[in-house]
């Protein structure tokens, strides 16, 4: 299973994105620590997740996505939920 730092620059004003949120919730394992990022896991590659992501976005949007690991990860003044979760999910 994979861990990703997903990033997204939605470029159309007050587009509604609920489909993108919905769809990163449908993750059984994520976190939302900053405003357009979110933790999600799953079984697929970067690019399969990316991909799975544009179907949500427009075609100017911006998306990242990282896997990440636990060697890399280090934070501050984020709510204790999304710390709990990436100490047990990275």
């Amino acid at each position: 299973m994979f861990t990703h730092l997903v990033s997204y620059d939605l470029i159309k004003p007050n587009k509604d994105y609920t489909s993108l949120i919905t769809f990163l919730k449908s993750y059984a394992v994520w976190a939302k620590p900053l405003e357009s990022v979110w933790l999600i896991k799953n079984n697929f590659t970067a690019e399969e997740t990316r991909n799975q992501i544009q179907k949500h976005t427009d075609a100017n949007d911006k998306v990242l996505v990282v896997t990440v690991t636990k060697d890399t990860a280090a934070w501050v003044n984020l709510p204790q939920d999304v710390s709990n979760w990436i100490h047990n999910n990275l």
